[in-house]
């Protein structure tokens, strides 16, 4: 699917216009590829690249135009499980237009950030930090979903919420790996500003981006941190709990098995020194030293406090 923008008193206008200065292509089609490989003369690689989540973000620079692949926050689906993943954003830079191709549908141009852009370059720059600001944007609801999750947990230790919580932690990794990535991809910018002849606002927007992104950074890498220390509380927790559950079931065996012991004793077919008929007191003697061994097994326990 394409889209076409047109700059309009600093503004980016949606239209069908041939002459457009921003092309959006939402996962194209095979005769939407061979069309920019064979009209715009873009590395057939490069475009299926923009389309891989896996792919590591770059900078490469073509004959008639810089190729930028930079990574955001793939659209959360349910059957997710609370796994957040990544995807990728081609942007492909020429003198007079940009080409962005996204491997789904997603949105780009809201907010105050696009309420005024001067050229195609910087539209480049704010996608880029448009990215950056979504990866906040999740960081901020991987913290709201965490602290219900620890709500959950601590009223009941569900597998459920642990499993929630592992892929919570599984994908602030993913997250801290593309946002690494797109700052490399953005000190490469710095570095090659005079290919990409950026003005002195574009630079000093740029340093803005690599400040923000550093930041993104750091709080992604403080929530990993803390995510990893409550899971590893909470495993051990767990194992507490299983050995204190142990614990008590081995003493109920005892509690069984020493009453079953001293019954089994005085039913043997042998002469015992207890009358053995015309009385109930060998009974209530029996039952009594029975009874007293699990009263004993239980103060021994609670005396030492195993």
């Amino acid at each position: 699917m394409l889209k076409k923008y047109q700059i309009q008193d600093g503004k980016l206008i949606e239209n069908g216009d041939a002459e457009s200065r921003v092309y959006v292509y939402v996962n194209p089609d095979e005769e939407e590829k061979k069309l920019l490989i064979e009209t715009r003369q873009i590395d057939e690689h490069t475009l299926n690249s923009t389309l891989d989540p896996e792919e590591v973000g770059r900078v490469e620079f073509e004959s008639n135009h810089a190729a930028i692949i930079i990574k955001r926050p793939k659209r959360y689906s349910s059957q997710d499980n609370f796994l957040l993943k990544i995807s990728s954003v081609g942007l492909f830079l020429f003198a007079d237009k940009l080409i962005i191709v996204l491997s789904e549908e997603a949105t780009l141009f809201d907010g105050k950030l696009f309420s005024r852009v001067r050229s195609a370059t910087d539209v480049m720059l704010k996608v880029i930090h448009r990215c950056i600001i979504h990866f906040e944007q999740h960081l901020h609801v991987i913290q709201q979903i965490s602290d219900e999750l620890e709500r959950e947990i601590n009223k009941a230790m569900a597998n459920r919420d642990l499993l929630h919580m592992f892929n919570l932690e599984k994908s602030l990794v993913y997250y801290l790996k593309a946002i690494s990535s797109n700052g490399k991809v953005i000190d490469r910018l710095k570095t090659n500003a005079a290919k990409f002849n950026f003005s002195v606002e574009d630079n000093e927007f740029l340093e803005d981006v690599i400040i923000e992104n550093s930041q993104c950074y750091e709080e992604a890498n403080t929530y990993s941190q803390v995510l990893s220390s409550m899971m590893d509380a909470w495993v051990s927790l767990v194992s507490n709990n299983l050995n204190i559950l142990i614990k008590n079931l081995t003493v109920v065996m005892i509690c069984i098995m020493i009453p079953t012991l001293v019954i089994s004793i005085f039913s043997m077919n042998v002469k015992l020194p207890l009358a053995q008929e015309s009385t109930l007191w060998s009974f209530w003697i029996i039952l009594g030293i029975a009874f007293s061994s699990v009263v004993l097994v239980i103060l021994i326990y609670k005396s030492k406090r195993i």
